[in-house]
């Protein structure tokens, strides 16, 4: 049971093209994000349409293969725990974000076409 305490699965579409980058001693990451579309209904009836973004990162060989077989809008399944950062602005502003480290990755659907 103690594996469900951080555990977050998503499905949604690729918002950008996820890139390798170094980051020493051989480690390697990749960051990219990908758009939660929901719709609903509201109170007078009428469908209306939510997009939700999150920033998500992957270590490693997941890193190595996300940037070989994925792209911007294709649809995944991702499965993660949620990580909370700190960070200061080039101005002092301090600021907080929630990011997604990834577990694993699956393709759900090929690119959406435009």
């Amino acid at each position: 049971m103690s594996n469900l305490r951080n555990k977050v699965s998503l499905i949604g579409r690729v918002g950008i093209k996820p890139e390798k980058k170094e980051v020493g001693n051989g480690y390697v990451v990749t960051r990219f994000s990908i758009a939660i579309n929901e719709s609903y209904k509201d109170k007078s009836g009428e469908w209306k349409n939510n997009t939700n973004w999150h920033y998500v990162q992957a270590w490693g060989s997941l890193a190595e293969r996300i940037c070989r077989s994925i792209d911007k809008g294709m649809e995944v399944a991702i499965e993660g725990k949620l990580v909370n950062k700190s960070y200061e602005t080039k101005s002092g502003e301090k600021r907080n974000t929630t990011e997604i480290e990834l577990n694993d990755l699956v393709k759900v659907g090929e690119k959406k076409a435009s």
